[in-house]
């Protein structure tokens, strides 16, 4: 049964990856594979309620990052409807490839940080198909800013999901991670950015400048996108607060927008208020991509109930024997396999009386499942978030974006160890 697991879950994988040439898409393909995969675990088992309650339980950790996935496409979406996002591109001047390169890169690795790198790379993107007309060059952006937005979460507490779990659970604490990790994330970043500007050349085209609808003021303009920003500025501070999960907090941002720009629009004619709304910002949100993260950690989380991934830990550590070399190796695995049940299968089998808080093994662990799922389009929230809502092929970003994320990987890595082994 479980080898069966596994085979489906690699032939699906594979379909994936194939999506352009089998003319499947990639949602059909995560959709089966992770019904299969529990298909299997459950006709594998005697106790079909056992099973029935673990996807159950797993199903409420996935609903809460589609629902978080679901509010901050639409508060986007919403902000796009009114033209909020052109009061940014009017304050980006530049228009030279390497300049904007290096800005958009550093803008959202600080971004990712306050916010986190799921949210950042939605807003980011959005905003580049207001800058860059044309389509090969904006996808190099897109791979960039997958890259900045990991990195840019890894060293924050609330970037990155993983290095929330870690913190959650006691393994770091927010001020060592930050002073720890701040200088490697960077780095990470940084030699991509190198080696990309000597690519880039010119200047950018924007796209043909589209008609500011009537229906929508300056006035609403700039409250729609205060309230955008501020919903998801909000979206830390109310986790902090209240321990809820951040889905709750997007939810709610969402509600008070939809709320506000139906009072602020109700006196306009139905046809020119219904493309301001958030019932038509939902209609244009890319579901597709949504579904095909829903199939991705179902199939996911498959193989983490059966105890594949947990089988996957212990042979590392027998094998390998070697913290550093542990950590590095689950770090790239996290662009195949889904950093979260990863980091959750470590916090597992490693005890804090082995590796008390902010010990080297937490804090390195943290970076490399934060930033090692750039080395693949799909090993990230954000990649996915890219994929979807560029069309981006995996084996594109394979040729093109991959190597520059394992540099950026690696590079950090070695300035952590350095900087560890100096302080140590």
């Amino acid at each position: 049964m479980e080898i069966a697991i596994i085979i489906v879950f690699i032939v699906g994988y594979i379909a994936i990856t194939l999506e352009h040439n089998i003319h499947l898409n990639k949602a059909a393909s995560a959709l089966m594979t992770g019904v299969l995969c529990w298909t299997l675990y459950i006709l594998g088992q005697e106790d079909h309620h056992l099973v029935t309650h673990e996807l159950m339980e797993h199903l409420g950790e996935i609903s809460g990052i589609l629902f978080f996935l679901l509010g901050a496409m639409t508060i986007v979406e919403l902000i796009d409807a009114h033209e909020g996002f052109q009061v940014i591109k009017e304050g980006i001047k530049t228009r030279d490839a390497r300049k904007l390169l290096w800005l958009v890169g550093i803008f959202t690795f600080f971004l990712s940080a306050i916010l986190d790198n799921l949210t950042t790379t939605i807003v980011i993107v959005s905003l580049l198909r207001k800058i860059i007309s044309d389509k090969e060059q904006r996808l190099f952006f897109a791979g960039i800013t997958v890259i900045a937005a990991n990195a840019g979460g890894a060293w924050s507490p609330l970037g990155d999901v993983t290095t929330t779990m870690l913190w959650i659970g006691g393994q770091v604490s927010a001020g060592h991670i930050v002073t720890q990790l701040i200088l490697p994330s960077i780095v990470c970043l940084v030699v991509p950015l190198i080696i990309l500007s000597f690519r880039m050349k010119g200047v950018l085209q924007s796209p043909e400048e589209p008609e500011i609808n009537p229906s929508s003021s300056n006035f609403e303009r700039n409250l729609v996108l205060g309230l955008g920003v501020g919903a998801l500025l909000f979206v830390p501070i109310f986790k902090t607060l209240t321990h809820l999960p951040p889905f709750m907090a997007m939810l709610m941002g969402l509600g008070i927008m939809w709320a506000i720009t139906e009072l602020i629009h109700s006196k306009k004619d139905t046809e020119d208020k219904k493309p301001l709304s958030v019932a038509y910002a939902l209609q244009k949100i890319d579901t597709p991509s949504i579904l095909f993260f829903l199939g991705i950690l179902i199939s996911i989380s498959a193989l983490q109930s059966t105890g594949q991934l947990r089988q996957l830990a212990d042979w590392l550590t027998a094998t390998i024997q070697n913290d550093s070399l542990i950590v590095m190796t689950i770090g790239l695995l996290s662009s195949v396999v889904d950093n979260v049940p990863l980091v959750a299968a470590a916090q597992g089998m490693y005890t804090l009386e082995q590796y008390p808080t902010d010990h080297f093994f937490w804090v390195f662990l943290a970076y490399a499942t934060g930033t090692g799922g750039s080395a693949l389009i799909i090993g990230s929230a954000a990649g996915v978030a890219a994929m979807g809502m560029e069309k981006i092929e995996f084996f594109w970003y394979l040729k093109r974006i991959s190597w520059l994320a394992v540099a950026g990987y690696f590079a950090g890595a070695g300035v952590y160890l350095l900087q560890n082994s100096l302080i140590h």
